[in-house]
């Protein structure tokens, strides 16, 4: 195993995942809900947005294949998805999550869209197919368990950072994350002109 590799996988992940960035936004959809339940709710919130990004991972490519859609055309797709995700995220600070249920906010939207939303999924399908399927199961879980400890302790991280901390790293994210995009996009184009 190569860690330049692990590391050209993981990053982008990381990225699309926003641990830190999700944190303001997870504390406030769950602010009138006491801390035993908050741990249910990150539990359930992190195992439903892990089952679908291993899902989408597992017939991603066949779904794409059968509808006759080619990797270059999925990155492109993918990479114009995240970089209108980047561009509203760093115009502005609202959530990318709209008319909240307060029934059971674990699943939707916390588990999806917030932690699985189209930027990671776009990023799983294309470190798969770039670095293959260990690199990206690694990079998942991984990135899986970050997310699960920064909702685990979002109180602490919210004080660390406090509410301008946390807001300039979810920009920084959302900064990154648009240069992946226009990266996917360009390698989109240019291998689909060879």
């Amino acid at each position: 195993m190569r860690f330049e590799t692990f590391l050209l996988s993981f990053i982008p992940l990381f990225v699309a995942f926003d641990a830190i960035g999700i944190v303001p936004l997870y504390l406030g959809l769950t602010e009138s809900i006491d801390n035993r339940a908050k741990k249910k709710l990150i539990l359930n919130a992190s195992l439903a947005a892990f089952i679908i990004c291993i899902a989408f991972f597992l017939v991603g490519d066949a779904i794409l294949k059968f509808m006759g859609i080619t990797v270059n055309d999925f990155r492109i797709a993918g990479g114009i998805i995240l970089l209108v995700i980047s561009i509203n995220d760093l115009l502005s600070y609202t959530s990318r999550v709209k008319d909240i249920k307060t029934e059971d906010i674990s699943i939707v939207p916390i588990g999806i869209p917030l932690i699985a939303g189209p930027a990671a999924l776009t990023t799983i399908l294309i470190s798969n197919n770039e670095y293959g399927y260990l690199y990206t199961i690694l990079s998942l879980v991984l990135n899986m368990i970050i997310v699960y400890l920064a909702l685990l302790n979002a109180e602490f991280i919210k004080k660390l950072l406090r509410e301008s901390g946390s807001k300039a790293f979810a920009k920084i994210a959302s900064l990154f994350l648009a240069a992946i995009a226009v990266m996917m996009i360009r390698v989109g184009i240019f291998n689909s002109l060879k």
